[in-house]
C-alpha cells in the first residue's frame, strides 16, 4: 500500500469527501497536512465577512494532522510518504513542499487556474515566466476542467504529466429532495406558476451580484422573482437598489445559508445564475446542477465551457455586460416552466459524469501508477 500525503489549507466541504473516499480504497494510505489555522472548523471568510462554521462533517474517516507552515516539510518527511499531492502552491508552505520534494518522491498537484482573467502583456509575461518555474516542480497534476488543462499546458506540463480529476460536488446530497421547498416560495409569495432566479454565494465585486439585480430590473417581468442568497460587502448596495425599484416585492434577500440548507434554495428555484467578473471554476454551477436547474453562467466563470450547454441546459452570457445578461435572462424566463424544467433535467444529466469518484479514481490511478 503507497502512503499519499495530501497538503491543504483547511478543512473544505468540496474536499474532505474525497479525502475520505481515498482513504477508503485497497491501494492508498492517506494523511491530510492542513497548513492554515489552528485546530477548529471556523474560518474567516472575507467574502461573506463573517466567520463560518460549516455544519457538515469534515474531519471524519480520514487521517490529518494541523501544521505550521514552517514545520510543514519536517512533519511530512516523517512520516515517509510515497509520494505528494499539494493543493494550491501560493499558501505559506506549500511552494516549499513542492521545491523540498522534488526529485525525492513523485510530486502531484491540483489546482483549478484558468486563462480566463489574464493580466496586462508585461505582467502576464512576467507571470508566465514565474508560473513556469513554479510548475517545473511538479511531476503530475490533475486538472478540473478545459480551461484549467489549457492552464497548465501554457505553463509547461505536458500531456503525459496531466490526468482529468472533475470538480464535483457531493451530487446525491444535492439532489435529495428536501421538504421545505414548497414553503420556501410561500414564504416569498411566489405562485408554482412563477420563475424564480436565484444567486447564492458572497455578495462582493467579484462576484457581480449587481449586475444580475441590474438585469432582473431591465427585464421587468412581474412574473418572475429574484432571490439572492448570501452576505458580504455589496449587501447594503443590493439591498437598497432593490428597494428603490417598482419590482422590490419579487427580489428577495436571505443570509448565508450552510451546507445542510442550501439545497432546499436550489431546489426551490427554476434558474440558477452565476455572473462573476472571474471564477477558477464555480462549484455553484455543479450544485444548482445536481438539484436539476437551468443555468445562466458569465463566461468567465471557469465551469461555463465544460458544463453549459447553449440552449440545452442553459446560456452562457458576456461578462460584465448588461445588454448580454438581460437578453439571456430573458430568453430563459421566456422558456416557461416546462422549457426550464427540460433543461433542469438536461443539467442533472451532464452533472451525474462529474463526481467524487471519477476524482478519486484518478488520483489512485496516477499515483499507484507513476508513485
Amino acid at each position: 500500500m503507497k502512503k499519499l500525503a495530501i497538503i491543504t489549507t483547511h478543512p473544505i466541504q468540496y474536499y474532505a469527501p474525497v479525502f475520505k473516499l481515498l482513504a477508503g480504497t485497497e491501494q492508498l494510505s492517506i494523511k491530510v497536512y492542513y497548513t492554515r489555522g489552528e485546530e477548529t472548523l471556523q474560518q474567516f471568510e472575507p467574502g461573506f465577512g463573517k466567520v463560518i462554521s460549516w455544519d457538515i462533517p469534515l474531519l471524519e474517516d480520514y487521517s490529518y494532522q494541523w501544521v505550521q507552515a514552517k514545520d510543514l516539510t519536517v512533519q511530512v518527511a516523517t512520516w515517509q510518504p510515497d509520494a505528494v499531492l499539494v493543493y494550491g502552491w501560493a499558501f505559506k508552505g506549500h511552494l516549499k513542499c513542492l521545491r523540498f520534494f522534488k526529485n525525492k518522491i513523485p510530486v502531484y498537484f491540483r489546482g483549478d487556474s484558468t486563462l480566463l482573467n489574464e493580466p496586462k502583456w508585461l505582467k502576464k509575461l512576467l507571470r508566465t515566466l514565474f508560473l513556469r518555474w513554479v510548475y517545473k516542480h511538479i511531476d503530475h497534476a490533475f486538472y478540473v476542467g478545459t480551461n484549467n488543462k489549457a492552464y497548465f499546458k501554457k505553463h509547461g506540463l505536458k500531456n503525459h504529466q496531466l490526468n482529468f480529476a472533475p470538480h464535483a460536488i457531493d451530487n446525491a446530497r444535492f439532489e435529495d429532495e428536501q421538504e421545505s421547498v414548497k414553503e420556501l416560495r410561500l414564504s416569498f409569495n411566489i405562485r408554482p406558476d412563477e420563475i424564480l432566479i436565484l444567486y447564492a454565494g458572497k455578495f462582493d465585486l467579484v462576484k457581480n451580484v449587481d449586475l444580475l439585480l441590474s438585469a432582473f430590473i431591465n427585464m421587468n417581468n412581474p412574473r418572475a422573482h429574484l432571490l439572492l442568497v448570501g452576505n458580504g460587502i455589496e449587501e447594503l448596495n443590493l439591498k437598497q437598489k432593490a428597494q428603490q425599484s417598482t419590482l422590490s416585492a419579487n427580489i428577495h434577500f436571505v443570509p448565508f445559508q450552510n451546507q445542510s440548507q442550501i439545497p432546499a434554495f436550489y431546489q426551490a428555484s427554476d434558474l440558477f445564475c452565476l455572473p462573476s467578473t472571474s471564477e477558477t471554476w464555480g462549484l455553484a454551477v455543479n450544485e444548482a446542477m445536481a438539484c436539476s436547474k437551468a443555468v445562466l453562467v458569465a463566461d468567465k466563470v471557469g465551469c461555463a465551457v465544460d458544463l453549459v450547454k447553449d440552449g440545452y441546459n442553459g446560456w452562457i452570457f458576456k461578462a460584465q455586460s448588461l445588454t448580454s445578461l438581460t437578453q439571456h435572462l430573458t430568453l430563459l424566463v421566456n422558456q416557461g416552466k416546462d422549457g426550464l424544467t427540460q433543461m433542469g433535467t438536461n443539467s442533472k444529466e451532464i452533472i451525474n459524469h462529474w463526481t467524487f469518484q471519477k476524482q478519486v479514481a484518478a488520483i489512485e490511478t496516477a499515483v499507484i501508477k507513476h508513485g
